[in-house]
């Protein structure tokens, strides 16, 4: 097996788990998924945080608001893992309710970087948006 095999097939399953909580309202498994050793940043689709302070709020934040999950899905375009950096490039499909109330079901474009650190895999920068609506029609609609 590769090393990205390796990492997709280790790191990557476990973050998609680790979203899969987040979305059902428990930010503790992302939160195991990344460094706490800064630099650490997310750009993210709602808000954006530097450092490890702000990014922790961040999740948790998002955790109290996320539940009832029905569908988390991640769609890989690309990947590659050098010496102890890797990336990952894709889009999540996802519905879920905020604060109580159904989200339509959307679809973010994502980007993370990975740090080794003590043999370990940890995110230190994620980057979500939605995509274009010329990139997200008819095509997404059926893939939720």
């Amino acid at each position: 097996m590769s090393e990205l095999d390796d990492f997709l097939a280790t790191t990557l399953t476990h973050q998609v788990e680790a979203e899969e909580a987040l979305h059902n309202g428990d930010p503790e498994p992302r939160l195991a998924m990344w460094s706490t050793q800064d630099p650490v940043t997310v750009l993210g689709a709602v808000r954006s945080a530097s450092g490890w302070d702000e990014v922790s709020r961040l999740f948790r934040w998002l955790g109290s608001g996320f539940s009832d999950c029905t569908s988390y899905r991640f769609e890989l375009v690309a990947a590659g893992v050098s010496g102890d950096l890797a990336y990952t490039v894709g889009h999540e499909h996802t519905s879920v309710s905020w604060d109580g109330s159904p989200l339509a079901p959307y679809t973010l474009r994502v980007t993370h970087v990975y740090r080794r650190e003590d043999g370990e895999w940890k995110i230190v920068h994620r980057h979500a948006d939605a995509p274009p609506i010329s990139q997200t029609a008819p095509a997404d609609a059926s893939t939720e």
